[in-house]
């Protein structure tokens, strides 16, 4: 038997809403980081064809420019879509025990509600995009996660927003 290569790959995709604040804190060096959890609901029917609701609950960290950009835009309830990898990590608590957690690193991430832009007299103006963010800070306007949703989908995200 020829030895087998496996493929490297650790892609994740996930839609959600925040659980509570994210956490938003500098490392010693300075670099920014922020914390946020979200739940990402899945609805399905069972064997009586009745609808029933699953929510995963998912730990997210991100860094540099996007955890900035997560702290100013996120709050408890924001609708978000989330393009990473998975990691773990370990530590020990107070107590000595170790500890361990696997979150999602993200790369980019999608805010999903709708914000007045207010003018400069106080009155509401037009409603701004969603906007995708990357780990760079780089901003993807244009790039809407809705293209890619079957109008099924794209009925049952607005029923949740």
């Amino acid at each position: 038997m020829a030895d087998l290569k496996m493929p490297e790959i650790n892609y994740v995709v996930v839609a959600g809403n925040l659980t509570k604040d994210p956490i938003f804190r500098q490392t010693n060096n300075s670099t920014p980081v922020v914390n946020f959890s979200i739940a990402s609901n899945r609805k399905y029917k069972d064997s009586s064809n009745a609808w029933q609701e699953d929510v995963c609950y998912i730990g997210i960290v991100a860094w540099n420019k996007l955890a900035e950009s997560c702290k100013e835009r996120l709050r408890k309830g924001s609708a978000v879509l989330v393009d990473g990898e998975l990691q773990s990590r370990n530590w020990k608590s107070e107590d000595g025990h170790t500890r361990s957690v696997v979150e999602i690193k993200a790369r980019r991430i999608q805010f999903l509600n709708k914000r007045s832009k207010t003018s400069d007299n106080g009155e509401n103006g037009s409603e701004e995009h969603d906007v995708f963010i990357d780990e760079e800070g780089l901003d993807y306007t244009e790039d809407s996660f809705d293209k890619f949703l079957s109008t099924e989908e794209s009925d049952l995200l607005k029923k949740e927003i």
